[in-house]
């Protein structure tokens, strides 16, 4: 019997039976404290290795594409797949999986497949020793806890540089400060990165955070801006320019088509709307192409992929379609905007801004939102949230000629939303972090579905 796992399962077991969540952090706490070497210990079970995904935005769902890709090519995972992406969410996925002995088993079928919070990745790096870590993207979040986006990639630069050989590095190509960390790795890496199109903005986003260099500080250039400060990147003082990327996508009418590190082509459909989303399937391909996954197994998993909580979910209330989208930080936030500027008017928002400690305390990142890109298309709005107040300032500002109600409690804030929304019409809720967890909650249980950590499970 294995203590620290026991205590772990029946602290798992106690969160949930009392309602508290879906237990996917303290039973980890908790199994940290009894033993200390507990991840790396269970992490040797996993005979096919680990791989670690971070970046600021799209962790879960790369990580899910990607152990859907896997479980399609008959591995094991084990995922910390609720999204619980600190060294005790991994520990806490690991008890899971483990038996009562304290060993996963499965021989040589089990993959781990961890998201990590940006600043996490270097304790998660060591405790792993990953077969391969996948660099995303860098934008402004929660800079009162993070610091600067430049604070953020030196710590990457270090933790690329203590990588071991064994460690594939996946790289954004199109991010500047992401295709930079190949230059502190200590093998080749592999880059993917999205090719110009017809979705291509004429210049930077008023929320772009890679303005400059991140070899000399010169002023970049850019051929195409995909979004934020992701493109086709030159720097004409000291000529660093955009990696070419082994794997290559580029978007058409709703697929995207791939081209291979070995000069195949390839085409999958786009699970989920938005730029950013063909990004985390580039991730995910990339990646399973890394780790010598066969290419029915990666297109099965983009197929079968169901979506993460929160990421673009689509729920019906009372006859109502609720589409739910996480709206954390300027990048994120203006790629859903423009998504949203796409569809038909009239819109129905309800909008939800919380200032916990995953949130971020400082809110003023709401003034680098393009909210304008709604202006005469939104019919009214629900600001809500520990920061309505700001929210509905934000708002007021952006002109976008619409009702606006401001009621700071979520519940009553959602019951108003719906109410407001006519059976078969749409409502689009847009929440912070922490906000997410309180609205997925209301919205799942007055749906019908379960909590998310249930459906997060395979």
């Amino acid at each position: 019997m294995d203590a620290a796992v026991l205590a772990a399962k029946g602290a798992s077991l106690i969160v949930r039976r009392l309602g508290l969540g879906g237990g996917t952090a303290l039973p980890g706490l908790l199994a940290l404290r009894l033993d200390p070497a507990l991840v790396p210990r269970l992490a040797a079970d996993l005979r096919a290795g680990s791989v670690l995904v971070t970046g600021t935005n799209g962790k879960t769902t790369t990580a899910r594409l990607l152990a859907g890709m896997a479980r399609a090519a008959g591995l094991r995972v084990v995922a910390n797949a609720a999204g619980s992406n600190l060294v005790r969410g991994i520990a806490a996925a690991l008890c899971q999986a483990a038996r009562a002995d304290g060993r996963i088993g499965e021989g040589e079928r089990s993959l781990g497949v961890f998201e990590v919070d940006e600043a996490t990745l270097p304790e998660a790096a060591a405790l792993l020793s990953p077969r391969a870590v996948v660099f995303l993207n860098l934008f402004r979040d929660q800079l009162d806890r993070y610091g600067e986006v430049d604070h953020v990639a030196e710590v990457w630069r270090r933790a690329a540089a203590s990588l071991g050989t064994g460690t594939a590095l996946v790289l954004n190509a199109d991010d500047p400060a992401v295709a930079s960390l190949a230059g502190a790795a200590r093998r080749p890496t592999l880059f993917y990165g999205l090719a110009p199109g017809s979705h291509c903005l004429p210049t930077l986003e008023h929320a772009a955070d890679a303005r400059w260099c991140p070899a000399c500080a010169g002023e970049l250039t850019y051929g195409c801006v995909h979004y934020a400060h992701l493109g086709i990147w030159r720097c004409p003082e000291c000529g660093l320019s955009r990696p070419a990327p082994h794997l290559e996508g580029s978007l058409e009418e709703g697929r995207l088509h791939l081209r291979l590190p070995d000069g195949g082509r390839r085409f999958l459909p786009l699970p989920l709307e938005g730029t950013y989303a063909a990004y985390d399937v580039m991730a995910a391909v990339a990646t399973a192409l890394a780790l010598g996954l066969p290419w029915s197994a990666i297109e099965e998993g983009v197929v079968r992929f169901g979506g993460a909580f929160g990421r673009q979910e689509r729920l019906v209330v009372q006859g109502r379609h609720v589409h739910v989208v996480l709206a954390k930080n300027p990048a994120g936030l203006n790629q859903v905007l423009r998504i949203l500027s796409q569809r038909p008017a009239p819109l129905r928002l309800a909008l939800f801004l919380n200032d916990g400690l995953a949130d971020g305390r400082d809110v003023s990142w709401i003034w680098d939102v393009d909210f304008e890109l709604l202006s005469g298309r939104v019919e009214w709005a629900v600001a809500s949230g520990t920061r309505a107040e700001d929210l509905a300032l934000r708002l007021h500002y952006a002109r976008l000629g619409c009702e606006l109600a401001v009621e700071p409690r979520p519940v009553a804030a959602l019951r108003l939303a719906i109410g407001r929304t006519a059976p078969g019409e749409t409502l689009h809720v847009l929440p912070t972090y922490t906000a997410l967890l309180r609205v997925r909650e209301v919205l799942a249980r007055w749906a019908g579905r379960p909590p998310f950590w249930e459906e997060a499970e395979p």
